[in-house]
Parts: structure tokens; C-alpha cells; sequence
């Protein structure tokens, strides 16, 4: 029995082969020989035992290979693979299941993502109430990985104690630790929240809209025949019935594990996500939504890099591959299943197996990373984070838009050839390949990189207190600190140079201080008789608005030049208007433009690598927010640092969120709303005091116009809270009385809008000789 059972198994084996010669390929055909490649591994992979089956699903831009392979059952009898086999997703409930749900109820405002998990799950107590939902959704909360399943219990409620009375292994928010226990409390909250079940929740607002008709929990028995086995367990083999002992124990629906799924549901489900959120017709979350979820989340300086729910860049990144790039996300199950997913190319994989059949012993991770690559190779595209670790050259690809350390390598450096320089630059300071312009200028032809500078926050961008001078501990190079005793270079450190190159990456807002970096610095080079090279790179929250008064009153490090709150210029082109209207005629200047980039384009639309700019401006969203919540830092509120989302709240102990929010709706402020929340710094303005405020939702951001955000706020909380919020001391960023007076006087947000218009109107007329883009 046994050999006829053998015999079947190799067969199936055979037949995935010769099914790979003409497996469904739709619309323009995917690089043939890369998806041989991916047969070959897989059917490798089954012929070495390391798994039965597996299905998969490669697409890239509408363009679709879908195949089976090998067997979905050995084990009582042996089955072949189809194409509409169905899954134990195990893992894949996370990112499919219990993250969408949660971000649907934060959309509604029914779900605060900086709440106390004890605001939904009352009995949790003592020091598990500092953990948030951030922290489940990022696996931050620092609990153990699991609750035992060494003895039977049941209920969901009896996981849930267990998981109260277990010790926490790291303080709330300060570690990365893969944990189910966040996820099955995740998915309880969701119960709670949303007065349904979860599985009932997830059929009514995810499946149903999506069409994934064979997706959910607690699979009908009529679908047992298409379902792939998972292992023998007491005696029985596993088939509809969630393999998690965990997820099993509490009834087959958790949300850490239960989902059942095929290659086809999940497949749309991806392209959900890449459409921003909606298929068909169906919108599922918001755009801005989508982009949260599959952006950094995780503290700035965490090694481990993860979105809400997705991974981005850890040590469970397998599945990525040495192609797609960082940028991209993914997620991983325990039964031997993957889901990557890559915006940039818009290229996904599905690889759905059941490895665990029948005992337990298959091992796909090596698969899931050859898999990884070849689907992106078969796409035909290549990262655009370089492949150098990887044996590459790193410059096999660039992205649509090339900053201008890009330029500048793909031209070999030939401006500063026979130079010795001076580099001004921090974390941002890389090509698209994340290569650090400290490397590349090290070693680029004919040029001697003498001296390295640090702005605010230090050349790692690690700081957020004054920085003294250090040594880099890679180059073994001096570093100068410009935001430290002095704000320029020297002479005495400019001795023997022919040139400043200055590379760090702008948020377009005047109070942002690498503007008076650039400035100075300026300055600094053409007392001594330097070259100066401006590495130009993009305004992030695009070129093409300007808005806030311009500066009127006394320049400074927070308010360099008279320009706008929202300058709608790069440091390239502000470099321009200071050489011509600060008295630098004699300086020799050189700004390295950008290429492919158009004013109207958000960073997130240019396909180069996001790297902090400062340890708490963490994403597009919130350097969108910064010229409007900026302006409200020197008072008495926080506007977030300290938390997982700086500058996206506001608040202050003093504050009644409800009311606030309120407010702020009733502003009537275009493409954003406003949701009352509570949050407890661990930073900056009080520092772990709970605050009443709110969270800042952008809608729309080409509509909104985010200074009237700073200047609602202020205008109420004066009017409400004027000892408590001193709004005097808004002066120092804002950087013009005549507003200042007019918020102290309650005026209408349109009037205080006209006293502008002057300014601005003058402004833009001195703007338009120095723009270097349409």
C-alpha cells in the first residue's frame, strides 16, 4: 500500500512538471525561463520531501502565472494538488483577517490605535494596561510568544487570562517580539468593538465586498474535499480544522490563526491593497489607510522594520527574496505559506502549501526566499534598493525619479573630480540603491572626501538634543557637528578643502532647520572662498503649494529666510533664492538636479526609499502634517513625539478630546477629520501624563491646506485653555505678529488667510526665478 501510495506521490511530482510548460499565463507573458526556474524549485522541493504540495501565484501589472504542484494529501490517501485547493493560512489570518478588521473600526472611529488594550479588553490589568493597539498591531507590546498548549483548555476567555497572568519579556514599546498572544487579543478587541464575531465581521466587510468566496473561518464540510490536510494530531489528521493548537483551543476562530484561503481569494485580496484599497468597485479600507498599514510602524531605531500587521524588513523577511525591495511587504504562516506583496512594480506571489502534512517535518523557508526572487525576476523587475549584498552592482535598475546623489553617481562623479571635499549629510544622504553618499563619495574616482558635517539630529540622525563632535566609527573620519556649539563649518575645518557637498533630505517647511543648515553653510563656503554642491532632492509633500505667512520678523535657526510655512521649494532651488538675495553673489554654486520628478509629485510616488529626515518624522503622512502641527510645538500641548505617530496628534492633559475633535470638525477644514483620542507620551511635553486630544486623519491630502490645522488648533485652544496653552509662544515658528495678534483676537481662519495674500503674492513672484522643475 504503501508503494502504491509512493508511486502516486512521484507522479503528481511529474505531472507539476509537465503542467509547468503550460500553466495559465494572462495578458502580456511573465519571463518564461524565471517561472521554469520557480517550477523547478518547488517540484525540487517536494521530490527532497520538504513539502507534499503547493500552489502558486505570481502577478505583476494584470499579467498572471498561476500553477499546482505535487500533492495537497498523502496521508490516509493520496491526492493531487488543484488550483483551487484550500488552505490552512495559519499566519496569513494576521494581515488577511485581524489587521484589516482593526483598521476598518479605526476608520469609523470606533478603535483608537494609542489606547490602552484595557480600554477594550477590561480585564486586562496591571502592567499589560500600558500596552496600546499599536504595540499588538506591531508586535511591540512585549509579550511571550504564545500561551501554553501543552494542557487542553477552551474558550477564549480562558487564553485571555492566561495571557494577563503571564510576565511580560520587554517594557510595552520598546521591542520588536513576534507574538500571537497580540493577535488573538487583537482579534477579541474587534469582536467587542464591532458587536459581531470575528469571522463574521471579516465575511461582511472584507470577503464578501472582495469576492473571496473561499475565504473565512470554520470552512463549511462541504468544502472538506477541496481543503489541504495538515497533520496527524491525537490520532486524527487535520482537515477544515485549524492546525494552531492555540486558535483550536479557543474554537477555530482567533485572530492569530483559523483563516482558510486560496491562491485565487488572496490574489485579490493583493490587489486590494495595491488598488489602495479597493477592487471592483468595492472599497475596502481608504487609501491613506492601506499606506499606514504597509509603512514603518515600529519606533524609529528599531532594527526590526513592520507595518501594521505586514513585515517589512525583520528577521521573518524570508519571503521577500534578495529582489523586491525593502520598501515592499509581506507576511509569512506556520503551514507553509508566504503572501509578498510589491507596490513599487505593483508584483505579488501567493505560495500556499501545507508542508506540516503528514508529520510536522517539511521545512519551505529556503523556498519561500528562491521563490521570492524569481517572482520578482520573472516581473522583470529588479530593486530599486540595489542587489550589492546580493552579488549585484546595485545599479542594475533606478527608480522614475533620481534625486540628485543619483545623477551625480551615474555621471562618475565627474563634477568634483580632482576635489577635496566637505559632506554635510545624515541618514538621507543614500542613492535609491541605499547606498550612503559617505560611501560613494569615499569612493568615487578622483575625489578626496576630506571632512563629514552633521546637521540636527547628527549624521545618524540618532539625536534629539544638541550634538557634540565625534568620529565616525565606519570611515574612522571626524565628524563636525552643526547643531551643536556652532551651527556652520569653521575655517579651522574647512582648512585644505575645495569644496562643501550638501546632501540631506528637506520636508518643504521653513521651520524645519536643515533650510538654515543649507543656509549657513552657504555662507560658511563662500567666506572661505569653497565650491558649494547642493544635492538637490525632492519637496516630499510636493512642489506645487505655498502657503502660511511668510516670515516677517527677525531670522533665526527656525526661520532662516522670508519664505512661507509650506515653501513649495527644494533645497536645491531655496539654495538658488539665498546665493541670490543673501549678498553670496561670489559663491561658486552647483545644484545637482533631480530628474524625473514633477511639482505636483508626493514622495511616495517617486519609487526612491523613504529614510526618516529626523527621528520623528517617520513617514509622507507626517511631514504632509508637519507645517501645520509644527507651528504648535513651542506651546504647552504634545503633538505626538514620543509616540508611534509624531505630528499625526495633538494634545495636552488639559484638553477634553471630544470637544476638541468637535471643534476642529466644525472648522470646516478640506480633506481632513479629526478623532478624539487619549495618549501617554514617553518623550518631550508631558512625558508620561495621559492627554486628551485628537487624531489627525487626512482624507485628501492635495485638498487640505495643513497650516489652517495649526492655526484651528491654536485659535481654540487659546480661546478655551489660554493659560494652560500660551499661545504666545507660537511666535517663535510662526514667525509673523500680525497673525499671532490675529488668533489672540479669535478671527475667522479666511480673514487671517487674506493678511497673507500680500506676502504670498510677492513671495511666489521671487519664488518663480529660482524653481528648477515644472
Amino acid at each position: 500500500m504503501q508503494t502504491a501510495r509512493l508511486a502516486k506521490f512521484f507522479r503528481g511530482v511529474w505531472l507539476a512538471l509537465f503542467l509547468g510548460a503550460a500553466a495559465t499565463v494572462m495578458g502580456r507573458p511573465l519571463d518564461v525561463e524565471k517561472l521554469r526556474e520557480a517550477d523547478a524549485a518547488i517540484v525540487g522541493a517536494i521530490a527532497e520531501h520538504k513539502l507534499p504540495g503547493a500552489v502558486l501565484w505570481i502577478e505583476h501589472g494584470g499579467d498572471v502565472y498561476w500553477q499546482a504542484y505535487g500533492n495537497r494529501s498523502l496521508v490516509p490517501n493520496v491526492e493531487a494538488m488543484t488550483r483551487d485547493t484550500i488552505f490552512d493560512a495559519a499566519s496569513l489570518t494576521k494581515v488577511v483577517a485581524t489587521t484589516p478588521a482593526a483598521m476598518i473600526l479605526w476608520e469609523r472611529g470606533k478603535l483608537g490605535l494609542d489606547e490602552s488594550i484595557h480600554t477594550y479588553l477590561r480585564e486586562i490589568t496591571g502592567e499589560k494596561e500600558k500596552i496600546t493597539v499599536r504595540m499588538l498591531l506591531t508586535h511591540t507590546s512585549g509579550q511571550a510568544p504564545d500561551v501554553e498548549t501543552k494542557t487542553k483548555w477552551t474558550g477564549a476567555a480562558t487564553a485571555i487570562a492566561m495571557a494577563n497572568g503571564m510576565a511580560l519579556r520587554t517594557t510595552p514599546g520598546t521591542a520588536f517580539r513576534y507574538s500571537d498572544i497580540n493577535y488573538f487579543l487583537l482579534g477579541e478587541i474587534v469582536a467587542r468593538v464591532s458587536g459581531m464575531p470575528l469571522q463574521d465581521f471579516c465575511a461582511k466587510e472584507i470577503y464578501g465586498p472582495l469576492g473571496m468566496a473561499d475565504t473565512g473561518f470554520l470552512p463549511d464540510a462541504s468544502k472538506r474535499d477541496r481543503i489541504a490536510p495538515t497533520e496527524m494530531t491525537e490520532g486524527v489528521m487535520l482537515r477544515g480544522v485549524v492546525h494552531d493548537p492555540t486558535a483550536r483551543y479557543m474554537g477555530g476562530v482567533a485572530g492569530h490563526a483559523g483563516l482558510f484561503t486560496t491562491a485565487r481569494d488572496l490574489a485579490r485580496y493583493a490587489r486590494m491593497m495595491l488598488n489602495g484599497g479597493e477592487l471592483e468597485g468595492a472599497r475596502i479600507l481608504k487609501a491613506e489607510t492601506v499606506k499606514m498599514m504597509t509603512s514603518v510602524q515600529t519606533p524609529a531605531g528599531m532594527a526590526d522594520k513592520r507595518g501594521f500587521g505586514w513585515d517589512i524588513d525583520s528577521g521573518f523577511s524570508g519571503a521577500r527574496g534578495n529582489v523586491f525591495p525593502i520598501g515592499s511587504y509581506g507576511h509569512t504562516g506556520f503551514t507553509g505559506n508566504a503572501l509578498w506583496i510589491d507596490p513599487y512594480s505593483r508584483t505579488f506571489y501567493v505560495f500556499l502549501s501545507n508542508r506540516v502534512h503528514p508529520d510536522g517535518k517539511g521545512n519551505v523557508l529556503k523556498l519561500y526566499r528562491t521563490v521570492g526572487t524569481l517572482a520578482a525576476e520573472a516581473a522583470g523587475e529588479v530593486s530599486i534598493t540595489g542587489n550589492r549584498e546580493n552579488g549585484g552592482t546595485g545599479k542594475e535598475a533606478r527608480p522614475g525619479v533620481l534625486e540628485g546623489i543619483d545623477v551625480l553617481e551615474r555621471g562618475n562623479f565627474a563634477a568634483l573630480k580632482g576635489l577635496k571635499i566637505g559632506l554635510i549629510t545624515n541618514p538621507t544622504g543614500v542613492d535609491a540603491a541605499r547606498n550612503t553618499t559617505i560611501d560613494l563619495l569615499r569612493n568615487a574616482p578622483g575625489v578626496e572626501l576630506k571632512a563629514l558635517f552633521g546637521p540636527e539630529h547628527g549624521l545618524y540622525g540618532n539625536f534629539d538634543e544638541a550634538v557634540k563632535d565625534g568620529v565616525d566609527a565606519k570611515t574612522g573620519m571626524k565628524v563636525y557637528s552643526l547643531y551643536g556649539e556652532r551651527r556652520a563649518p569653521t575655517a579651522e575645518e574647512m582648512a585644505g578643502l575645495d569644496a562643501l557637498v550638501f546632501d540631506i533630505q528637506d520636508v518643504g517647511c521653513r521651520f524645519y532647520t536643515y533650510t538654515a543648515t543649507l543656509g549657513l553653510a552657504m555662507e560658511a563656503a563662500n567666506r572661505a572662498g569653497l565650491k558649494f554642491f547642493a544635492l538637490d532632492r525632492v519637496d516630499p509633500i510636493t512642489g506645487s503649494r505655498v502657503d502660511g505667512p511668510v516670515l516677517s520678523g527677525k531670522t533665526g535657526f527656525v526661520g532662516y529666510h522670508p519664505v512661507p510655512v509650506r515653501t513649495g521649494m527644494t533645497l536645491g532651488e531655496l539654495a538658488g533664492m539665498y546665493k541670490a538675495e543673501r549678498g553670496l553673489e561670489g559663491l561658486d554654486l552647483t545644484v545637482v538636479k533631480v530628474e524625473g520628478w514633477k511639482r505636483r509629485m508626493w514622495f511616495d510616488e517617486t519609487g526612491q526609499p523613504w529614510i526618516n529626515p529626523s527621528p520623528n518624522m517617520r513617514s509622507v503622512t507626517e511631514a504632509a502634517l508637519y507645517p501645520g502641527v509644527g507651528l504648535l510645538e513651542s506651546c504647552r500641548v504634545s503633538v505626538g513625539r514620543g509616540t508611534g505617530t509624531p505630528f499625526e496628534v495633538i494634545g495636552a492633559p488639559y484638553i477634553d478630546d471630544v470637544r476638541f475633535a468637535a471643534a476642529l470638525n466644525g472648522a470646516g477644514i478640506e480633506g481632513v477629520r479629526f478623532v478624539p483620542v487619549r495618549f501617554t507620551p514617553t518623550e518631550d511635553v508631558y512625558k508620561g501624563t495621559n492627554c486628551g486630544g485628537v487624531n489627525i486623519v487626512l482624507t485628501d491630502r492635495n485638498k487640505c491646506r495643513v497650516v489652517d490645522i495649526g492655526m484651528a488648533a491654536a485659535e481654540i485652544l487659546n480661546l478655551w485653555y489660554p493659560k494652560e496653552f500660551e499661545l504666545g509662544r507660537m511666535s517663535r515658528l510662526l514667525g509673523d505678529e500680525a497673525t499671532l495678534e490675529a488668533l489672540r483676537a479669535d478671527k475667522p481662519l479666511g480673514e487671517i488667510r487674506k493678511q497673507w495674500k500680500k506676502g504670498l503674492k510677492e513671495f511666489e513672484k521671487r519664488r518663480k526665478k529660482f524653481l528648477l522643475y515644472k
